[in-house]
């Protein structure tokens, strides 16, 4: 355990940021869920709908820096990628 203080605030910061960041992802996670549920479906209204609220996510989290701008990208390619291969 440190016994700087500064050093204990950091650790407190790290663990909020940490937190935060993990909230962020669980979300992102859930939003990709749905898409991928609506093409399991064949659903390709619900899947464009749910698409478009998981890209609003995913860019909120690569403006927030829990992605980097590459892998938010490739996400939302990959999920445009699979809506639009629906019949």
């Amino acid at each position: 355990m440190a016994n700087i203080k500064s050093a204990k605030k950091r650790i407190l910061v790290t663990e909020t940021k940490a937190a935060r960041n993990k909230a962020t992802r669980s979300r992102v996670k859930t939003f990709v869920k749905k898409v991928d549920a609506a093409i399991a479906a064949g659903d390709k209204a619900a899947a464009q709908a749910a698409l478009l609220a998981a890209t609003s996510e995913i860019d909120k989290a690569a403006s927030k820096g829990v992605y980097h701008k590459n892998t938010a990208s490739r996400k939302v390619s990959r999920l445009s990628k699979a809506v639009s291969a629906m019949a």
